[in-house]
């Protein structure tokens, strides 16, 4: 190493020592009798509060065994049994390992707690029983077990846990409940753990917190509420977690922001909304979390904006997680508003067509960006990324920041396009993603259809009723109300309010539209008219039906038959839509019975059946009756004779007519193709 260059050696002594330290408690061999196939190491370990210790480790893990081994060495401080088959502990089996801190039997087969049989283990720090096949905890299913800090019981199948099914674990930090079959959270199980400061119990199928449920967990600072039904959270399901600072909501079935529930706990920092159902995130949604440094809204398959002052006076706020949200096509110029600390703002994998400059320029502290995965109109709202702005914000993955619109800057990376080609004004463009081409709703359902648009100068929206009415926002209200951002809302639809809604976006360029259809689904419920079953059209060999109203079920299916012997079952699936089927292949003059069976999502079963005959076929005209068809006859032989002698010296002219007979879907198509020639009879 004489001759490396001393900066160069003083860099690699750097490396050599940074390797050092990140392999300086490598595991040692523990001299003692070790059991069969067991490995006995001091290793590392950190305590349920994070402190490191060095603990001499029994590792039994992945042997099939059916009974923990015996005489393990009496200074046993970790005892690793994952992955086996036991099914039980005798009473007081492991009462001798005096200095057992770490207990793991996740992966056996124990299916009740009274098998464990630990008895009286004061020591005992951190219990592993995930995944077992427990059931239910009685009360005091932990007793003698008075200084224990962890206790992991995730993905057991627990239907059922006492109220003092806890007891006498005062000093518990960390419960984990997650993933078993759990219908309600009892506040009374936490009222026996003051000291309790992560809870999770994501995956279990709750779908409401009563009030004040967690408020004997004064000193809990991490909650996981992820993966459950929860549809809604009670403005005061969280009161009492003064000391909360970490909140998950993942994967629920929340459709607005709760930001009353989220009010009582103001020390919050980090939270983690990401797939749920929201569509908007609306005005004051998040305010005045005062100590919020990350907020996740990823994953949600129905947001649509985020709107005016949506986040407002989040002074501690450094991150924000807006990806892969298909359908979010608008923020608007001030949805944030006194975010002084943002510096990382993520936004890729959306629909947004641009990010207005206004956006930008109220956060102060941002450094980093991304937009890349979004269809981008790069002719006017985004020319900030080529102006001055450029150099104090970075784009993560520029390359992948491309162009969508307009077509002649299609797939060209958005900060190569000069900013003199980027106009100051632009007709608005309302996002195609935020609007359905149609909509199926129920009578008496209350609908929001969301429009969006950006543009220079900023676009007003309003509405077209389908009978021509003009809404517009802060209208007269009433049944129809149209907010400034640009969502219709109607408030227990009509069946005759029924038809197109068109959008209209227009600023001092133009306009542009967008339209939804709205169907008005009358098929199923009580009250509402019956399936019925029509004939349209007879004829020998076909019939064609068709129903009302049309359908939108799960499963649909026809069915007809004749009464004549020897007759074979018809059958056809009809698809969602459909609204007439033809039957072909049918006898002449023959009574047939057709039922249609329509098995809705959440209703029972409905059948129309309906009873018809077929026509009788034409008759064939007998031989020498009337003059006309004997000289078709004799013109056709004699044309025919004329064909065959004249070989290949004359061509007749030919020209394909095609008699097509329509017919519904998955009906046979019924073709007849003639060919003409040139009759001279």
């Amino acid at each position: 190493m004489s001759g490396l260059h001393p900066s160069r050696l003083l860099l690699l002594l750097l490396l050599l020592l940074c390797s050092a330290a990140a392999g300086a408690v490598p595991t040692v061999p523990w001299r003692v009798a070790c059991p069969p196939r067991c490995v006995c190491q001091i290793r590392p370990w950190y305590t349920p509060r994070s402190s490191y210790r060095e603990a001499a480790t029994v590792d039994c893990n992945d042997l099939f065994i059916t009974a923990v081994p015996p005489a393990l060495p009496e200074g046993t401080q970790t005892l690793l049994l994952q992955s086996n088959d036991i099914a039980r502990l005798e009473q007081g089996e492991l009462g001798y390992l005096r200095n057992l801190s770490e207990l793991d039997l996740s992966q056996n087969s124990f299916s009740d707690v009274r098998d464990f049989g630990l008895g009286n283990m004061p020591q005992l720090l951190s219990l592993h029983l995930e995944e077992n096949q427990l059931s239910e905890l009685p009360d005091g299913s932990f007793a003698g077990l008075g200084n224990l800090q962890e206790l992991y019981l995730n993905h057991n199948r627990l239907r059922s846990i006492a109220p003092r099914a806890f007891a006498g674990l005062g000093g518990l930090l960390r419960l984990h409940l997650n993933s078993n079959l759990l219908r309600t959270l009892d506040s009374r199980w936490f009222q026996t753990l003051p000291s309790l400061e992560i809870l999770m119990v994501g995956g279990n199928k709750v779908d409401a917190i009563p009030d004040m449920n967690f408020r004997p967990l004064g000193n809990l600072r991490s909650l996981v509420l992820a993966g459950m039904q929860l549809r809604e959270i009670s403005d005061y399901a969280l009161e009492g977690l003064r000391s909360l600072e970490s909140l998950s909501f993942y994967d629920n079935k929340l459709a607005d922001v709760p930001k009353r529930a989220l009010q009582q706990v103001p020390g919050l920092k980090f939270l983690d909304l990401n797939k749920n159902p929201l569509q908007r995130v609306k005005q004051s949604d998040f305010t005045n979390m005062l100590h919020l440094k990350e907020l996740g809204l990823n994953n949600m398959d129905e947001l649509v904006s985020i709107d005016q002052f949506a986040l407002i006076n989040l002074p501690e706020l450094t991150k924000l997680d807006v990806t892969n949200n298909p359908k979010l096509s608008f923020i608007h110029p001030k949805a944030f508003q006194h975010l002084p600390q943002l510096e990382t703002l993520m936004l890729n994998n959306n629909a947004l067509s641009a990010l207005h400059r206004q956006t930008v320029e109220s956060l102060p502290n941002l450094q980093e960006i991304s937009i890349h995965g979004n269809p981008l109109r790069c002719d006017c709202v985004i020319r900030w990324v080529n102006s001055t702005l450029r150099p104090r914000v970075r784009f993560i993955e520029p390359q992948s920041t491309l162009c969508a619109e307009p077509p002649d800057l299609r797939r060209r990376h958005v900060r190569d396009v000069p900013f003199r080609e980027m106009t100051e004004q632009c007709l608005p463009l309302i996002s195609a993603r935020s609007i359905p081409a149609r909509l199926e709703v129920e009578v008496g359902d209350n609908v929001a259809l969301h429009c969006r648009a950006l543009a220079e100068p900023e676009p007003e929206i309003y509405w077209v009723t389908p009978s021509g009415g003009k809404l517009v926002p802060f209208g007269d209200g009433g049944k129809f109300k149209v907010h400034s951002e640009g969502t219709l809302e109607i408030r227990g639809i009509a069946a005759g309010e029924a038809g197109l809604y068109t959008c209209v976006a227009h600023n001092l360029l133009g306009a542009d539209t967008r339209g939804v259809r709205v169907l008005v689904n009358r098929s199923f419920p009580l009250g509402r008219p019956e399936l019925e079953l029509l004939v349209v059209d007879v004829q020998p060999h076909h019939v064609l039906l068709a129903w009302r109203p049309r359908l939108n079920a799960v499963s649909s299916n026809l069915t007809w038959a004749s009464a004549a012997p020897g007759s074979r079952l018809g059958a056809a699936r009809i698809p969602a839509g459909t609204h007439s089927f033809n039957v072909t292949r049918l006898r002449p003059d023959t009574e047939y019975r057709a039922c249609l069976r329509v098995a809705p999502a959440a209703s029972p079963v409905r059948v129309a059946c309906v009873t018809t005959r077929t026509k009788e076929a034409a008759r064939a005209v007998p031989w020498g009756q009337g003059t006309l068809v004997t000289a078709l006859l004799l013109c056709l032989l004699l044309l025919l004779g004329m064909a065959l002698s004249a070989g290949s010296r004359r061509e007749a002219p030919r020209g394909a007519v095609r008699v097509v007979y329509p017919v519904q879907p998955r009906g046979h198509l019924l073709a007849v193709e003639v060919q003409e020639a040139a009759l001279e009879c």
